[in-house]
């Protein structure tokens, strides 16, 4: 049955927000460490109707249903996409579950949202972004640093040419953190700063090259090493490593101009602008003279923070309502997984370049 209880409007008639957007009905498919957050996060987003929580595991279930007592729960994925009340499905369930659910969600009707990585194969990545097209339904992909204000931020200082040039960028994502089996560090990690470097290049990389070690357990490398080649010689570096004493969540971006840090982890101040650079004079007497380092002021921009989670929730709402496409949507998913596949290719060679297999999107455009 679907989700009873109060829908939020006031008895009184007279009180009734004619301007409100139209409610979204919502069922979340899988109920994990990060289902949970997004059962809550639609739950809260007042454009959402979130009617079903949907996982295999009565234990996970009992939980949504002791948070949240009017959300109707089921082991049944066919008994949420038989509900005509529920226009798009929240795909949470492990990334090897995808391809199945999505088309089944695709095939009764349904908008999705999946969550990073849309697939583990570019095959079925293309196959999801194909059902999704060939139906006319909204795909979205849950790459969540794209909705993050400082992550935004980045995107417009590059668009303002503020950086001058852009030069190469380096990620650091690592923790002493879950040890997983089902997926290595570069699969679990690595779809946060690709899809990044994609977004603040505006392309995908042409080549990637990967190193890893599996310390903790027989083929799941806990530690990646991930050089990405753009066009015009920029660069991209990811260091990914769940085997780590520190807890890194932080990107540099180095352009001819300015350099600038965004620090995921610092409570306020998340990113801090450099007018640093190296200059080349064309009218110089000494070898000194011939290259200048400048060392300017440091400036640290206030970035309003909002939950990411929320403003995705909202934007993929609003994608579904309004049929506009969305900035994380499925060719840019299927991109990240043509990247990710390039570089476990890399992997299995021992850290020879692989070359990526071309998409025709670009990540969309900073608001």
């Amino acid at each position: 049955m679907p989700r009873t209880g109060s829908d939020g409007l006031s008895n009184d008639p007279v009180h009734v927000d004619v301007d409100a957007p139209r409610r979204i009905g919502v069922a979340v498919v899988g109920c994990g460490n990060w289902g949970r957050n997004l059962v809550r996060t639609f739950h809260q987003l007042p454009g959402a109707d979130l009617r079903w929580a949907c996982d295999l595991d009565a234990e996970r279930l009992a939980v949504m249903r002791a948070q949240f007592p009017a959300l109707a729960t089921t082991r049944d994925f066919d008994a949420a996409l038989d509900d005509d009340g529920v226009e798009a499905v929240i795909i949470g369930a492990s990334a090897a579950a995808h391809r199945d659910l999505a088309v089944r969600a695709v095939a009764a009707g349904k908008h999705l949202y999946v969550e990073k990585p849309l697939a583990l194969t570019v095959a079925d990545a293309e196959e999801i972004v194909r059902v999704a097209e060939a139906s006319d339904r909204i795909l979205m992909v849950g790459h969540l640093l794209l909705f993050h204000p400082a992550v935004l931020y980045l995107r417009g200082l590059v668009e303002s040419g503020e950086l001058g040039d852009l030069h190469y960028l380096y990620g650091q994502r690592v923790n002493l953190g879950v040890v997983r089996q089902d997926e290595n560090a570069l699969w679990s990690f690595g779809p946060h700063d690709i899809s990044v470097m994609n977004f603040l290049m505006a392309e995908m990389p042409y080549s990637v090259a990967a190193r890893g070690q599996a310390y903790l357990q027989d083929g799941v490398e806990d530690v990646v090493f991930v050089n990405l080649r753009y066009s015009g010689g920029r660069m991209g570096q990811i260091q990914l490593s769940w085997l780590d004493p520190h807890k890194l969540r932080r990107l540099t971006v180095v352009g001819s101009r300015k350099m600038a840090v965004f620090d995921d982890t610092a409570l306020s101040e998340k990113v801090r602008v450099y007018d640093k650079g190296a200059s080349i004079s064309q009218d110089y007497a000494t070898y000194g003279e011939y290259l200048g380092l400048r060392q300017g002021d440091i400036v640290i921009p206030r970035i309003p923070m909002v939950e990411p989670l929320a403003v995705e929730g909202e934007h993929f709402l609003a994608c579904v309502r309004d049929g506009i496409a969305p900035r994380s949507g499925g060719r840019e998913g299927l991109e990240v997984v043509r990247v990710l596949d390039a570089a476990s290719r890399s992997l299995a060679l021992d850290g020879a370049p692989v070359v990526v297999e071309p998409g025709r999107a670009t990540p969309g455009r900073a608001e």
